[in-house]
């Protein structure tokens, strides 16, 4: 068999649950709390779902899907898919006002939401017509309804590879949110070309799914991941640190799928014990750029490896990871994806391409990018050109390929003339031994263009001044990457997803001149 028939063979992730409820039945699928499905009962439990949607017209439709994580939300993502319908996961946190452009965007024909969400949902459903809606309580319905019923059978033909299958907002941080058409072939490729470098074993794993199954990494890296690795994706309903280190211990967790924020969180919280992490394999980072710092201090408390990746929405979503076997590099997000080629070109056109260890945009080509930006052609032209994705995002590659993201093209700063990248100041922060978190933005400012501030939090218990923290960065930097200013915080603001609030910050800042 090719690479890329390899690559290629499942023409849906429907696909791998059914092969997973075929080949391993018995085996536990999802796990949340004290509520469990074997595959087979997950398999039904779509199925069912699948086929009250494909009755109410839902195929080629799209079915938003506002739940936090649960198991009644695997359920209905893997069930708008195979219903044939476009799955639009949506943040359950957000407001009206956050969510009206979205349903307005994706012209909905139904609604999956969760009970205490209901005075939003179904105001916004009332205002677009939006006739069908999936009211999901314990008081009202359960998408587990069907896990008893042995006669139900997923709608036939399954989906193909050329449909598709999920529209992915993005978070919107440098303007109006986008949505990612993702195609059913372009989700499942994506999956077993991470599998190439992070390969699983089949039915031996349990992965904690902390991250929000709305979002594409917790979709891929989790759900995904495991319905392919027919094995345990154990689903935490809301975090808290005491509920992580007991999940760990008593679910037996070997893939701890987290973030920087998540690590930051639990290696500084009075609860955390290596015990813990006793059957922990690996743990994946993912969402947002991860201090090396960090790396080396979550390694050394849990007694596991940490591989990092880098990817996108629109790109299905994994561009590259440091892989399971093979060189590992701090502070790299690793080598390409099989079938995925990255290049980098210069930020200004984008059309001069760069040699090794030069600076510049990070492009992709390869079968896991997205079909288009749903109604916003002129931003697909933008983003897609020549098979290429631009991604907004500056890197470089070093001579063995592996891959390492500086910052976000927008946020590159430009300070008396010379290019600062922000995350370069954060890694040198991050190395004091009294810092937390940092984040660095530019200001504007009358005599360099702009200016480098850095906000920080301390450990707990820590010490230490502003003005040691920018001596500390003398050391180790040029003076115009040097922060004019660092402001200590409580804590850094996030968004939804964890990833630190970079917008908050740059608005406080420019407020605060």
């Amino acid at each position: 068999m090719s690479e890329t028939n390899d690559y290629t063979r499942y023409p849906s992730v429907v696909h791998m649950l059914d092969e997973a409820a075929r080949l391993t039945p018995r085996t536990e699928a999802l796990a949340c709390g004290e509520e469990r499905l074997d595959y087979e009962e997950y398999r039904r439990c779509v199925a069912g779902f699948a086929r009250e949607l494909t009755a109410l017209g839902a195929a080629g439709e799209r079915v938003a899907v506002v739940l936090g994580n649960s198991i009644d939300t695997c359920i209905a993502l893997f069930g708008a898919h195979a219903a044939h319908a476009q799955a639009v996961p949506l943040n359950p946190l957000y407001t009206e006002h956050e969510l009206r452009p979205l349903f307005a965007d994706a012209q909905l024909h139904a609604v999956v939401y969760a009970n205490e969400h209901a005075q939003r949902v179904e105001a916004l459903a009332d205002e677009f017509g939006i006739a069908h809606r999936f009211r999901i309580g314990d008081a009202h319905r359960r998408l587990t309804a069907w896990r008893d019923d042995a006669a139900a059978a997923l709608p036939a033909p399954l989906p193909r590879a050329d449909r598709l299958a999920t529209l992915q907002y993005t978070g919107g941080t440098t303007g109006r949110s986008k949505g990612v058409n993702l195609l059913h072939g372009a989700v499942a490729t994506n999956v077993l070309q991470r599998e190439a470098l992070l390969p699983t074993q089949r039915g031996d794993e349990r992965l904690l799914c902390v991250m929000p199954l709305f979002h594409v990494y917790a979709a891929s890296m989790c759900l995904h991941n495991m319905a392919h690795a027919r094995a345990t994706l154990v689903i935490l309903p809301r975090y808290t640190p005491e509920a992580v280190f007991e999940a760990l211990s008593r679910e037996r967790i070997t893939i701890f799928a987290g973030s920087p924020t998540l690590f930051t969180g639990l290696l500084n919280h009075p609860a955390f014990s290596r015990e813990a992490f006793a059957t922990l394999r690996v743990s994946y980072s993912g969402s947002a750029a991860l201090p090396e710092e960090l790396l080396r201090r979550w390694e050394k408390a849990t007694g596991a490896p940490v591989l990092e990746g880098y990817g996108q929405s629109e790109a299905g979503p994994v561009v590259s990871f440091n892989p399971v076997h093979g060189v590992r590099k701090p502070g790299s997000v690793g080598v390409a994806l099989p079938l995925t080629e990255v290049q980098i070109v210069d930020a200004d056109t984008g059309s001069r391409m760069l040699g090794i260890g030069e600076k510049g945009e990070i492009v992709v080509r390869g079968p896991q990018l997205m079909r288009d930006y749903r109604n916003l052609p002129a931003a697909t032209a933008e983003a897609l050109r020549d098979g290429w994705l631009h991604t907004g995002d500056i890197g470089e590659l070093d001579a063995d390929g592996y891959l390492y993201v500086r910052d976000r093209k927008k946020e590159m700063a430009k300070v008396s003339g010379y290019n600062v990248f922000p995350r370069e100041v954060e890694e040198s922060l991050y190395r004091h031994p009294a810092v937390a978190e940092a984040a660095v933005v530019a200001v504007p400012d009358d005599y360099r263009g702009e200016a480098i501030r850095a906000y920080v939090a301390l450990a707990p218990g820590a010490s230490a001044t502003p003005e040691a923290l920018v001596e500390h960065c003398r050391e180790q930097l040029a003076p115009y990457k040097v922060p004019a200013r660092v402001v200590l915080v409580d804590a850094l603001p996030k968004t939804v997803v964890g990833k630190i609030d970079k917008l908050r910050l740059r608005e406080q800042a420019r407020a605060q001149r």
